[in-house]
């Protein structure tokens, strides 16, 4: 009985931060429709970009600006009526940008504020219901020695950065870098 409460505390209570939310896309930035746009895009086509994000959020109590700007540019670019559209995001992570990527418990130890919850698990587990990689570059979790079991469930590693920005942007991917 013991190892079977064991395996139920090491395998899935790490992961009961991450379960179902009640929020949506919707709730992380506002997007605005423009009537008289003068550049013209055609919404029916591929959108395929890759997300180079290396800075922490400027607040520990609010999630990364980028994150919420990769949920703005899925919900633009995706509507019912679109026929042809097909929107594909990654996230890069790389810098400091890691720390907005750990699970509550090692959130408030970097902050060094206990109790402290991090922000952007919930914007995080959206985009990934909504097909959104995150891809942490390997060499910065080696140097600040943050492994996978600290931080978001669906964080793969790269070798690193560099390599995965070029491997995305060899599959067609667009780089967006703000």
């Amino acid at each position: 009985m013991k190892n079977i409460l064991a395996y139920f505390i090491i395998l899935v209570v790490p992961f009961l931060g991450f379960a179902q939310t009640s929020k949506t896309l919707e709730d992380f930035g506002p997007v605005y429709e423009i009537e008289e746009a003068d550049f013209k895009v055609n919404l029916n086509q591929e959108f395929k970009a890759v997300f180079d994000i290396a800075k922490i959020s400027d607040s520990k109590n609010q999630p990364n600006r980028m994150f919420q700007t990769l949920a703005r540019y899925i919900r633009l670019h995706s509507a019912p009526e679109l026929k042809n559209n097909s929107v594909k995001a990654v996230m890069v992570l790389h810098g400091s940008a890691i720390y907005d990527l750990l699970i509550h418990e090692e959130y408030a130890k970097y902050h060094n504020q206990e109790g402290l919850k991090n922000p952007n698990l919930e914007l995080l587990s959206l985009l990934t219901e909504n097909n959104i990689e995150m891809v942490l570059c390997g060499q910065t979790s080696k140097h600040r020695s943050i492994s996978k079991p600290m931080m978001h469930p669906d964080v793969k590693i790269a070798l690193s950065a560099m390599t995965a920005l070029i491997e995305l942007q060899n599959k067609g991917y667009k780089l967006i870098n703000f």
